[in-house]
């Protein structure tokens, strides 16, 4: 919606990973020169941590794309809890290989022979292992064990694990990962960004999808931005997603300082339960109007909790779509009658020389009212919607 109105040939702030928007920021930079240096070496686990939206699986993409494919094979994997033998099966169908049904030593078998072949046709092998704070200690010795295969003493196989902090800690910490730990040939935590790359980073962002400066960012911005996200690259993506919603359905060609304010202040509501459940349902005194109730039914039923079914996503989603559109219908012709209120008040005035009924002031502000309760209504179900739709995006990624 909000690319739309703004011009954008796509979303600048989605949440799924894509490479082509990768931004260089300090810590990035170091992340790359360890990689770099890491790959280099062609043997050992290069190890790169970070908190859950620090950018870890868009450094990799970009990482990928500079990789040359003809000398270099790349298997990856996201790891759920798997133990020692399902990490040697997924690890072998992460470079294609059919071990389906075969055990753990056929498995082994498999890769090494594939390891061999590839050292032979002069490619060198990389296995991407995302999310390992999810592996077992058992599942980590397996992988250590796999960089054992060698052809005379050149290593066939270089492991890049990618975690979330507590995984830099077990790493740290644990006796049992001692020998893997004696392997690692570089390591780097990507920290948030700082304060002076939030700037560079949004224009870089809104940049690739043709911004030419509408909507304008209003200075004030930056520091609140950094300061609500902790310089979190996905945290700053949701942000500045409710923000540009925000001043599209509100026709702005400036964001300030005060409409992310707002933003942030609705966001703190929607985290809360309670609250979502409060702000959708509570009943009030003045909340007569129709379109006002289709919206709020239409909020909750985006709000549901989904089956995994893909049918029966596809199919509530039609549903929502099809409500959606109902309470805007509605709300358009609410608006209407609004109007045609609003001209009857002009039209007295004007038969009345100037002057007003002595209830003229309370009607309009009566109107007032219903005009900004509807507005806040159409405001919560389409970031409630974008946020659905955008959780939908990330689970089909993963």
């Amino acid at each position: 919606m909000y690319e739309e109105f703004y011009g954008f040939s796509e979303r600048p702030f989605q949440l799924t990973p894509d490479p082509a928007f990768y931004f260089e920021s300090l810590t990035h930079k170091k992340a790359l020169s360890y990689l770099g240096y890491g790959l280099n070496q062609g043997e050992g686990f290069v190890v790169i941590t970070g908190e859950v939206g620090a950018g870890k699986s868009t450094l990799v993409a970009h990482l990928k794309e500079k990789l040359d494919g003809e000398r270099m094979t790349v298997g990856e994997v996201v790891t759920s809890a798997l133990d020692g033998e399902e990490m040697i099966h997924v690890a072998a169908r992460s470079f294609g290989l059919d071990v389906d049904g075969g055990d753990k030593a056929a498995a082994l078998a498999a890769i090494e022979l594939f390891l061999h072949e590839e050292a032979r046709n002069g490619r060198r092998v990389l296995l991407i292992v995302d999310e390992a704070q999810n592996l077992s200690i058992g599942a980590l010795e397996e992988l250590r064990m796999l960089s054992n295969f060698q052809l005379g003493s050149h290593p066939l196989l270089q492991t890049l694990l990618l975690g979330q902090p507590e995984f830099k800690h077990l790493l740290a910490q644990s006796d049992e990962l001692e020998q893997l730990r004696q392997r690692v040939i570089a390591a780097h935590h990507l920290e948030p960004m700082q304060p002076g790359e939030i700037e560079p980073y949004v224009i870089h962002r809104l940049a690739h999808v043709g911004w030419d400066h509408n909507p304008e960012i209003g200075a004030g911005v930056w520091v609140k931005l950094h300061k609500a996200t902790g310089g979190i690259p996905r945290k700053v993506n949701q942000v500045m997603t409710r923000l540009l919603l925000m001043g599209a359905v509100e026709e702005q060609a400036v964001l300030e300082a005060d409409m992310l304010e707002a933003v942030l202040e609705e966001m703190a509501g929607d985290a809360s339960p309670e609250q979502a459940e409060t702000k959708v349902a509570r009943p009030r005194p003045d909340r007569d109007l129709p379109a006002a109730d289709a919206i709020a039914k239409a909020a909750q039923a985006a709000a549901a909790p989904q089956p995994v079914s893909q049918e029966r996503v596809r199919g509530l989603l039609d549903m929502q779509i099809n409500a959606i559109e109902k309470a805007f219908a509605e709300r358009d012709k609410h608006m209407a009658a609004l109007r045609r209120e609003v001209e009857k008040l002009s039209k007295t005035r004007a038969e009345a020389g100037g002057s007003l009924p002595a209830d003229a002031d309370q009607r309009l502000s009566a109107i007032e009212r219903r005009l900004d309760e509807q507005e806040q209504s159409l405001r919560h179900v389409l970031t409630m919607m974008i946020d659905y739709f955008e959780s939908q995006a990330t689970r089909a990624a993963a």
